[in-house]
Formats: structure tokens, sequence, C-alpha cells
């Protein structure tokens, strides 16, 4: 994927995240369209993420520490937007995910387990979260260079045609599903194809962090001024 592609994938994320919250902070319910491009938000964030970790000069312990970071700083502003503490906040879920794959690439088992499998339950998005996040990274690790769709392509193996497939990125989404209730979040998978796009968008940096913070402040304080 392009530099550009990816931001651009970010940036269709945060549009379709703000919609979500939006909905949430003031209790609307049910929305056409907007509730369910809610749901294509996080797996095009955690998609994106995994590709970028996934990259030779990836630094997992450093994401993982900025994202843990704001985070924290985003949890009371979370649970003022939202009026409850638990799950903890997206970026915290991210957070866990590239601990995950940092103790994973050193063969820290003790940590990795506790990052995929104690930690993701008080987490939003939870088990499927993290695990997308694990499953997408390994799958860009090992074919990211050449396919890019996560809807599987031909591979030349021994002179022979093979039909690759990433079936743990599906079993992942399939579980993402499941916690949403609905199957929104597939769409996801084809809309990654914008990633190749070469758009001249620069990168963002601390941007999007900043954003999500002060969009649930934002949204917490109108939704108090209202009632």
């Amino acid at each position: 994927m392009t530099s550009g592609g990816r931001e651009l994938l970010k940036w269709l994320a945060l549009l379709l995240m703000t919609g979500d919250h939006l909905i949430k902070v003031f209790h609307l319910g049910y929305v056409p369209v907007v509730t369910e491009l809610g749901r294509v938000a996080f797996p095009m964030f955690a998609l994106v993420m995994a590709y970028n970790l996934a990259q030779p000069d990836a630094d997992a312990a450093k994401s993982a520490r900025r994202l843990a970071l704001w985070g924290l700083l985003a949890t009371p502003a979370a649970t003022f937007a939202f009026g409850q503490v638990l799950p903890l906040n997206v970026l915290l879920t991210f957070a866990a995910a590239a601990g995950a794959i940092w103790a994973l690439e050193r063969r820290q088992w003790a940590l990795a387990a506790l990052l995929c499998i104690v930690a993701p339950v008080a987490l939003d998005y939870a088990w499927p979260g993290v695990w997308l996040v694990l499953a997408a990274w390994a799958w860009f690790k090992n074919h990211g260079r050449r396919m890019h769709f996560l809807l599987g392509s031909w591979d030349w193996r021994r002179q022979r045609l093979y039909l690759v497939l990433p079936i743990w990125v599906w079993a992942c989404m399939g579980l993402l599903c499941l916690y949403n209730g609905n199957a929104w979040a597939l769409l996801a998978l084809p809309v990654m194809i914008l990633g190749e796009v070469s758009a001249g968008i620069p990168r963002s940096g601390r941007a999007f962090y900043g954003y999500y913070v002060s969009h649930l402040l934002a949204l917490g304080m109108l939704a108090a001024l209202m009632m």
C-alpha cells in the first residue's frame, strides 16, 4: 500500500468513527447508513495498523508506548462521553495488539498471552479486536509485499499455482462480526484496495490521537449541555 493510500484509509475510518460516536454519545439509536458504516471504522484502522507494523522498519514497542499513552489520556474523555469506564477505549486495544506483536517477535510468550488473552476482557472490541490486528500483521508480514487486498490471491510455488487465502484474518473478521451483531465490518476488506491509491495526502503524525481525545471531549460537552 502507498503512504498516501494508507492516510486516505485512516481519514475515511476517522469520519466513519466520528459518525458512530455521535450516535452513541447522543443515544440516537439506529441511524440508517451511519450505524452500518460505523462498524467498518475499527477494522479499517486495525488493518492499516497491522500493515504498518509488518514493515521491516516498524517499531512495535514505540507504537505500543505511544498508543498506551494516548489511550490513557483518552480514558477520562471516553468515560465522560460514553458515561462508562469499561470497556476501555480503542487506543488501548491497539496498544495491547502492538505490545503483543513486540512480545511475539521476541518470543516473550507470557507477555504475549497476557496481552492477547487476559487484557482484552477490559478492552473495546475485546478479543476479536486484538486478534484481528495480530492475524493481519502475520498475513502482511508473510505476503504483504505481493498481495494486499485480503481477499486471497494466487501465488507461484515450485512451478505450481496456489491460491493463498488469509484464513486467520477472515476468522477474526468473523469473530468481530459476532461481537458487533452484524456483518458490516466485512466491508472493510474490499475497501482496503483504496490503500493502493497514489494519493498526495501527507502523514498526519499525532493529529489522529489528538483528534480522538478532543472529539470525545467535544461530544461529551455538547451532550451535557443538551441534557
